[in-house]
């Protein structure tokens, strides 16, 4: 019963008038010249985290692609015992 009363809150909070209030107050707080470069840091930022995880995606792949090469020629270097 309480998540339903807190669904039409969240969806409250973020409206067009709350998001103009926030707009208002990051500007008087950083200044229109520090804004630029705080959205140029936080997109570095997230560049770099996007570079991490793609590099990572591909180290586990890679991974996992020596790991079945490696299974396959066990698999095909066993005798078949028909000796």
């Amino acid at each position: 019963m309480l998540l339903l009363a807190v669904k039409p809150m969240m969806l409250d909070l973020f409206s067009g008038s709350h998001m103009i209030y926030l707009l208002i107050v990051v500007v008087l707080l950083f200044g229109g010249k520090k804004i630029p470069e705080l959205a140029k840091g936080l997109g570095k930022g997230i560049r770099e985290f996007n570079d991490a995880k793609d590099g990572i995606k591909s180290e586990i792949e890679t991974g996992m692609k020596e790991k079945e090469k490696i299974q396959s020629q066990n698999t095909s270097s066993t005798p078949s015992g028909n000796a």
